[in-house]
């Protein structure tokens, strides 16, 4: 059965904001590597458009900077499932729209072969969380306390176990921890 893999950027203090993160080469070849060892990506409308909106630009225009390129063609290349109740359709390669809950759909993609599901949309993280179905947490933590924002662990219903599985440290400061949840 695959897993599913809640994989995002956060502040030291919790909140989900992308421009407040480092996006250095690093955390480039690092989400690319995560990329290029999953089977497919889940978002909700929100992150898949603003995604959308700039990816597929730097596969046609590269930008030279070799990281960034690189994480467009993954981007490009992994199947993307978005959440939406008011997109109609979806125009980027590899994208469907889920015609399922998000329940339902996690549930079908996780009994498919093939290599782990990554979630990367804060919504979607919540709605799992609540569901029981992720399994794993690899969390980026930035050292920027933003002071606002949308906090990742919003709207919990019930306290969740995790066991620390391993850490990777990148030279900015930014920490990546990979939690396991103890069921």
């Amino acid at each position: 059965m695959r897993k599913v893999i809640a994989a995002i950027n956060m502040t030291l203090d919790g909140y989900c904001d992308h421009t407040e993160g480092i996006a250095d080469d690093e955390i480039h070849q690092h989400y690319t590597e995560l990329l290029r060892h999953s089977g497919a990506v889940l978002y909700g409308r929100i992150t898949y458009q603003l995604m959308e909106s700039y990816w597929p630009n730097v596969v046609k225009n590269p930008t030279g900077n070799k990281t960034m390129d690189e994480f467009a063609v993954a981007m490009e290349n992994i199947p993307k499932v978005a959440f939406s109740h008011t997109l109609k359709n979806v125009e980027w390669a590899n994208a469907t729209l889920a015609k399922r809950s998000i329940e339902e759909e996690v549930a079908v993609l996780k009994q498919q072969p093939g290599k782990d599901i990554l979630v990367g949309s804060r919504s979607l993280i919540i709605t799992l969380m609540n569901s029981n179905l992720v399994d794993e947490f690899q969390l980026c933590v930035h050292p920027i306390i933003a002071g606002k924002g949308l906090p990742l662990f919003a709207n919990i219903n019930d306290r969740i176990m995790l066991r620390l599985i391993k850490t990777k440290t990148f030279s900015a400061g930014v920490v990546a921890f990979y939690y396991e949840l103890h069921r």
